[in-house]
This record gives C-alpha cells, sequence and structure tokens, in this order.
C-alpha cells in the first residue's frame, strides 16, 4: 500500500533540502568570512576581535535606556514561555 505525501510534508521536506544545499554553498565558497578575522573554531567569540570595546557603546551608567533590568529579564521569561507553548501546540 502506497501512502502519498501531503503537500506541507512536501513542502517541509523541500525547504529542508533547499536550506541544507544553501548552507553548502554557503561554506564551500567561504561567504561571510572577513578577510583578515582569521580566528579558527573560536571566531564566534567577541573577545577573539581586535579593539572590540570600540564597537560598543562607552556609558557611565550600565543600562543608558532607563528601563529597568528586571524589565528585561522579565520579557525574556515570557518570550521563552510563550515559545514553551507554542512549541507544544505544534508539536500535538
Amino acid at each position: 500500500m502506497k501512502r502519498r505525501l501531503s503537500a506541507g510534508r512536501l513542502l517541509t521536506i523541500a525547504l529542508a533540502v533547499a536550506s541544507l544545499l544553501a548552507v553548502v554553498y554557503i561554506v564551500w565558497h567561504h561567504m561571510g568570512v572577513v578577510d583578515g578575522y582569521d580566528f579558527g573554531a573560536g571566531a564566534y567569540y567577541y573577545a577573539d576581535i581586535p579593539d572590540f570595546e570600540k564597537h560598543i557603546p562607552q556609558t557611565d551608567t550600565p543600562n543608558p535606556t532607563g528601563i529597568p533590568s528586571w524589565t528585561y529579564y522579565l520579557l525574556f521569561l515570557v518570550w521563552g514561555a510563550l515559545m514553551w507553548w507554542l512549541w507544544k501546540k505544534v508539536d500535538r
């Protein structure tokens, strides 16, 4: 007995294959690599970038917006709870 693939499953498979092909293409052609910044496996650590301090804003206060820090923590937790709820809903 043959089982037909739904349109949604075919679209998902096509998107996954296209994403993998795009990743291989990008890696193969070294796209996104900045000349002179050859940091090896640790390239994503900001501490490895020379003179990184001049790329971040230097202020006397740790939070120049005036919004209390707990607001950011609360938003982070609410976002996490929302994503967890959405994941559970999608996973059903």
